[in-house]
């Protein structure tokens, strides 16, 4: 069994990607998207979305790190990825799952499922171009407006020439909006020869399990659920292999919140620290009572020093959970 830190387009960038994976239960993380249009990157490109890229493509924990290239050009998209494994990409990920209607307007993400055949192309092109030993891998969403086209996107990825796919259980329309829909990563597992890995609201332990009884995929990527829970994989693992294990509690949480801010404001402005750290701190309070409290306290306050007094004023007994 695989567990995957998902990519979240302004969400989890490598500030995040190095905080959840030294909690632990990742085996492997994808970047943002990488925006593909007419022309060959440059690599500073690739450096600001993917620095690990500088480290072997590893976290600091040493969670190996894919590069995920969005767009709908097979001939560009195979440059940028042969770009992106001399840098040192492990793997290339190909995205035809995000919903963003500003990318979908420009013919990128889930749009793209409208078009199989285009698929294939892309995905054939980029395997083509990539050295042979390095994995071509894609993400995709059930379909634009409906998932009966599912099944046939499946097949042009996998014949195309992805090692795996991974199914995000909804489709563009449904969004983010409760259920996914399992069922129909177990009928694209029947269709393709491929592993294929379950995506999408996996919040606890019980979700995998019905994830896991519904799909019957063995492989899962988790995004929201293990940004608000970080020790998600870590409790899935436990289950998994029937261990006892005790949840992160927030006083070993909270080194790690302490580093995501010193390190959002080693990246960031003063402007637009405080908002990421909001960020990650508003999606906690999903499981954690105490960020809920200092959430409320943060909410308003944009002065960063006043910020980091807050963080440090909080009571920790413990040091962080670090696998």
């Amino acid at each position: 069994m695989q567990i995957a830190l998902a990519p979240m387009e302004g969400l989890v960038d490598n500030i995040l990607r190095d905080v959840l994976t030294r909690v632990g239960g990742i085996d492997w993380c994808v970047t943002e998207f990488i925006r593909v249009c007419d022309r060959l990157l440059p690599e500073s490109s690739f450096d600001k979305l993917a620095p690990e890229l500088r480290q072997g493509a590893r976290t600091a924990a040493g969670v190996p790190m894919r590069v995920q290239l969005l767009g709908s050009d097979p001939v560009c998209l195979a440059e940028n990825a042969v770009l992106a494994c001399q840098l040192g990409a492990p793997v290339i990920d190909l995205n035809f799952g995000c919903p963003a209607k500003t990318v979908n307007k420009s013919r990128g993400g889930a749009v793209l499922l409208k078009e199989p055949e285009l698929l294939h192309a892309i995905v054939g092109e980029v395997r083509r171009q990539v050295p042979a030993h390095i994995p071509v891998t894609a993400k995709m969403r059930l379909g634009f407006d409906s998932p009966d086209g599912a099944l046939e996107c499946g097949i042009a990825l996998a014949e195309g020439g992805a090692a795996h796919l991974v199914v995000h259980a909804r489709t563009k329309v449904d969004g983010y909006k409760p259920p996914a829909h399992w069922e129909w990563v177990a009928r694209v597992q029947e269709v393709v020869q491929v592993p294929v890995f379950a995506n999408g609201e996996i919040w606890t332990v019980d979700d995998w399990r019905r994830c896991r009884q519904v799909s019957g995929a063995e492989h899962i990527m988790l995004g929201r659920g293990l940004v608000s829970r970080p020790d998600l994989a870590l409790q899935i693992a436990a289950a998994r292999d029937g261990r006892d294990y005790q949840p992160l509690r927030w006083d070993e949480l909270l080194p790690l919140l302490r580093e995501f801010w010193r390190q959002a404001q080693d990246k960031l402005s003063p402007r637009y620290a405080p908002g990421r750290l909001k960020q990650w701190l508003a999606m906690l309070t999903r499981s954690y009572p105490e960020a809920v409290a200092l959430f409320a306290q943060l909410r308003r306050e944009d002065d960063c020093q006043r910020i980091s007094e807050l963080l440090q004023g909080q009571a920790s007994f413990a040091p962080a959970c670090v696998a």
